[in-house]
């Protein structure tokens, strides 16, 4: 049996923190033995809001840096810059022509945005079946998603079949997968939403490359509470994330820490020993671009043959002249 093609996004509008690591890092490297594996910066995603472009390509090669300095193997992973296939937004337009407005318009960022007021990009409302593009261009069989993702892969499912039952068998339809280690790290400051890259402040972010005396001061500063009991229970979701962090560091669930002090300093120590590595391979892969640049390359030529052919295959279902 072909081993099962996976597709990992990261999307280059700030820096991978310590949620990427555990949510979608570790998952992407585990698999790398027994899946076809992809880790896509998306690029063209980071466009459907207001950007700028230096910070963007700078972004993006960190990612890809980073990717490497965690242990994501380009030779049995494949690292590509969405940008750099042409055939993710060959797809998207052809896509497109089988998507509803209706559709794209409920995807809830859309949906929150534009509620919101003020200027809305287009691409903001079409990126939805970008994302579908990305997917299907490369017959992916499983998408690790989130609780914040299901949304956009069902879309994708759907767009899916529905083209195949009116044009005929062309796409592979993807399924949602949860890795086993389906990490949910929250933002250390406000720990009712989930740890991102693009928060405002970044004040309960931990970035992977943050030094030793940034990770300690953000952990200090986590939000508790004023309860006696130092305890995972859904009254206490500070600690209950900071205790999930320090399980999921570790490998081990641990015992009851004594008190906060201890459990932020307990926390700190099992952060500080997973990412120092990656900091430090980051320091080494960084003094040389020119070489995660040509990483890039090959990824995007390794991928293209299958891109093609789906774009080929998906021209002449619609029955455009090949």
């Amino acid at each position: 049996m072909a081993p099962t093609r996976r597709l990992t996004g990261f999307k280059p509008t700030g820096h991978l923190h310590l949620g990427n690591l555990l949510g979608a890092l570790r998952p992407l490297i585990a698999a790398q033995d027994h899946t076809e594996s992809i880790a896509m910066i998306a690029d063209l995603h980071a466009m459907t809001m207001d950007h700028e472009p230096g910070r963007l390509r700078a972004l993006a090669l960190e990612q890809a840096t980073v990717l490497l300095a965690a242990g994501v193997d380009p030779a049995r992973t494949p690292i590509i810059l969405q940008s750099q296939v042409a055939e993710h937004t060959e797809l998207h337009y052809l896509l497109e022509c089988a998507t509803g407005f209706g559709e794209a318009s409920r995807m809830i960022q859309f949906k929150e945005k534009s509620a919101a007021g003020g200027p809305i990009r287009l691409s903001l409302l079409t990126y939805p079946v970008l994302m579908a593009a990305d997917i299907l261009l490369h017959d992916i069989d499983e998408v690790p998603v989130g609780e914040d993702q299901n949304q956009h892969l069902e879309l994708t499912r759907t767009i899916a079949n529905r083209f195949n039952a009116r044009y005929g068998p062309t796409f592979r339809v993807p399924e949602g997968v949860r890795p086993e280690s389906a990490a949910r790290i929250m933002d250390l400051a406000d720990p009712a939403v989930k740890m991102g890259k693009s928060n405002a402040a970044g004040a309960g972010r931990i970035a992977l490359l943050d030094p030793p005396e940034v990770i300690r001061r953000t952990v200090a500063r986590a939000v508790t509470d004023e309860l006696a009991q130092v305890r995972r229970h859904p009254d206490q979701p500070g600690v209950t994330n900071l205790v999930g962090i320090l399980a999921e560091c570790t490998g081990q669930q641990p015992s009851d820490p004594v008190s906060y002090g201890a459990l932020k300093r307990e926390v700190t120590d099992a952060i500080e020993s997973v990412v120092a590595p990656i900091r430090a391979r980051h320091a080494e892969l960084a003094d040389d671009p020119a070489h995660v640049r040509e990483i890039l390359a090959k990824g995007a030529e390794a991928v293209r043959p299958r891109a093609r052919a789906t774009v080929r295959r998906t021209r002449a279902a619609l029955g455009l002249l090949q």
